[in-house]
């Protein structure tokens, strides 16, 4: 459907009819005002004598159609000078319509040119608007202008009058999409000037006057009731305004907006009309709303509750029953159903409950395939190879109850685990998990055969919906068979209870690729350990990160990290519970939790109970692609408190390619102040940024 303003134009003592042109979405412009020509009464034809019926037939005249502006007068009345244009009025053309294709003097200067039928480049250049042509303007004229799409290829005389001829029609309705409405245009053509090989295309305008709105009327307003005065206040043109058609439209998209959001879902807003007086250089805008009766919103209902019930739409939605109808509320509801990635498509549409006072809304939803089966080959330094597999149900348990089963195989790694997990539970975007796993993992710092049952509830962002505060509170019983190199090669068992309670605040502008803000967050974890003895310590950690960018294509990113244990020594903590440091989202360039104190004949690190990391990088962009050097430092104490002086440093290089759905990251770092045994050169791939 094409919408657009409308115009039509006023004169004395008469109300003609209208001539309504639409504005094309594209170009988003004023229309042409077709003027009407006020023809002169045809005068009275001599009387005839009675013709002689029998006469001989006169010889049969010759017959022909001449072309419509052959040799015809305009059929447009010229529009009436303007008062502030009284002298120019006589040497340029009086409307755009009128303009032939190209001045007499113009085919005087490009003769040879013509004659020959040479094709030359050009160049075009507007002139006079210089104080009304804004970003806009331009904008819509390099884009529609059929000058500017030649320009670059060469063209004949011929070519350029009629591309002269178009854009001066183009130019006409550009400028009466901003009010001039007596704008002279006038297009030339020259020999190349001293020093180019290109033509000369100009455009001498004079905008004239700007008409101005002599009257706005916004009618059906009063059916609003007390909301009539915010309503009016969302359409902002009035009395005295240019009349620009951007302004007027955007002023009526601002009023169906407010309309919808006010309790009005089926409000209808026609397309302004202007009435023109190009007597008075004035305009009187209309424009009609019909609200269709204020609503609030009713009960939520499905057709088909095989993903999830109306019950549980409703939990979802930021509204409840009663609330004032607003369209930006069903548009969150209608993205949010689609984050739970349980349907392909939804529909959401208001319907009139029937009793005057509320609108139902009706949800049609399209499942998305339920079954995941996933698989994952790699290898990693230090890490060895590494298989893994999982198969998942994401609504094994309505609504929105996902089972997730998992297995892994690996150098140093292997893990069975079942995942219970479930979205939106009991309000929305809690979430509710379950974890039971099985795992024999062998590192360089420890060896350890677990057991683990936890669960927790927690509130989290996603890539639709990031959230300023994230947080999480849960629970777990851990039962583990662990040796290190304090252990001298022998196993203990750990029995540990742990409640780890964290939270977050995300004031970023991204979730996976944050270019300005700042991230803050803070995890404390009460525990209780039995071995041989019961005894309790606390972890601790804080991460801060920032983002601050340096221009279009470059953004500082930095990161610290902060951890401690107090209640307990190094050695009676499981090892599979210390502090440790190295790896892709640590300190790069070193091995996974390489650094730190390390112990024993085979000089393997035994972690610590306090933690320090940093990390600085520039992002630096180009289109899909991006570099990040970058420089991290990082340490692991066994006292409280982490000593500095014992830094691990290590830099490298980053490659970013930015996918659609967030950058995929490949870094390779370097140690440069390494221990015995560290690598040379470390290699990281992973989604999103590092931090």
């Amino acid at each position: 459907m094409t919408h657009g303003l409308r115009t039509r134009r006023r004169t004395s003592g008469r109300r003609p009819h209208p001539v309504r042109l639409y504005l094309a979405p594209l170009m988003l412009l004023a229309p042409c005002l077709a003027q009407a020509q006020q023809a002169s009464p045809p005068e009275a034809a001599p009387p005839q004598a009675e013709p002689d019926m029998n006469a001989p037939l006169d010889a049969m005249p010759d017959i022909g159609v001449d072309w419509p502006d052959m040799g015809q007068p305009d059929s447009v009345t010229p529009l009436p000078a303007d008062p502030v244009d009284t002298d120019a009025a006589a040497t340029v053309e009086p409307s755009p319509e009128a303009m032939p294709a190209l001045p007499e003097p113009v085919e005087e200067d490009v003769a040879t040119f013509a004659d020959a039928g040479e094709e030359r480049r050009y160049t075009v250049v507007l002139t006079g608007i210089e104080t009304i042509a804004d970003a806009q303007f331009t904008q819509r004229f390099d884009e529609l202008s059929a000058l500017r799409l030649g320009q670059d290829k060469s063209a004949n005389l011929a070519q350029i009058n009629r591309r002269i001829k178009e854009d001066s029609d183009l130019l006409d309705r550009l400028l009466r999409a901003k009010g001039y409405y007596a704008a002279r245009v006038r297009g030339s053509v020259a020999p190349p000037p001293a020093g180019s090989d290109r033509l000369a295309v100009s455009f001498d305008i004079n905008p004239g006057t700007r008409y101005l709105l002599s009257s706005v009327d916004v009618l059906g307003l009063a059916e609003t009731g007390e909301r009539e005065e915010k309503l009016r206040a969302a359409f902002p043109p009035k009395v005295d305004d240019p009349v620009d058609a951007d302004a007027i439209l955007s002023g009526r998209d601002s009023l169906t907006t407010a309309l919808s959001e006010s309790g009005f879902p089926f409000a209808k807003v026609d397309e302004p009309e202007v009435r023109i007086d190009h007597e008075e250089r004035k305009g009187d805008l209309d424009i009609i709303v019909t609200p269709g009766g204020f609503r609030r919103f009713g009960a939520i209902r499905t057709d088909d509750d095989q993903l999830f019930s109306a019950h549980h739409v409703q939990e979802i939605a930021r509204f409840d029953p009663g609330d004032t109808y607003m369209a930006s509320d069903v548009e969150d509801l209608r993205r949010a159903i689609v984050a739970t990635g349980l349907v392909s498509s939804v529909t959401l549409t208001p319907k009139d409950a029937g009793d005057g006072e509320h609108v139902d809304l009706d949800v049609d939803m399209r499942p998305a395939p339920l079954r995941t089966i996933a698989g994952e080959l790699g290898y990693g330094t230090g890490e060895g190879y590494r298989a893994e597999v999982s198969w998942q149900h994401r609504n094994f348990f309505p609504p929105e109850g996902a089972v997730t089963l998992r297995g892994v195989i690996g150098t140093q790694e292997q893990t069975a685990s079942f995942t219970y997990r479930r979205n939106n539970f009991k309000r929305r975007d809690n979430v509710l998990t379950g974890l039971l796993s099985i795992s024999n993992i062998k590192r360089d710092a420890y060896d350890a055969r677990t057991i683990n049952l936890s669960g927790a509830i927690e509130r989290q962002s996603n890539i639709l919906f990031q959230k300023k505060w994230v947080w999480r509170f849960g629970g777990e019983l851990i039962a583990s068979d662990e040796a290190d190199a304090f252990s001298g090669g022998s196993r203990r068992t750990f029995l540990i209870a742990a409640v780890p309670v964290s939270l977050t605040y995300d004031g970023s502008d991204d979730l996976l690729n944050p270019s300005k803000g700042f991230r803050l967050g803070a995890r404390v974890s009460p525990e209780l350990s039995f071995q041989n003895k019961t005894f309790g310590y606390t972890r601790a950690q804080v991460d801060g990160s920032i983002y601050q960018p340096v221009n279009d294509r470059v953004v500082l990113a930095a990161r610290a990290r902060f951890g401690t244990i107090f209640g307990s020594t190094v050695d009676q903590i499981a090892p599979s519970r210390r502090f440790y440091a190295g790896g892709g989202a640590s300190v790069r360039g070193y091995g996974y939790q390489a650094i730190g104190p390390r112990y024993g004949e085979d000089d393997d690190p035994v972690g610590g109970k306090s933690l320090a990391e940093f990390s600085l990088e520039s992002r630096v962009r180009f289109g899909n692609f991006g570099v990040v050097p970058f420089i991290d430092a990082g340490n692991i104490s066994t006292s409280f408190l982490p000593r500095f002086r014992d830094l691990r440093i290590g830099a490298g290089m980053g490659v970013r390619y930015y996918s659609s759905f967030g950058p995929i990251r490949v870094d390779v770092g370097t140690p440069l102040n390494p221990q015995p045994g560290d690598p040379k050169v470390a290699v990281y791939v992973s989604l999103g940024q590092a931090f």
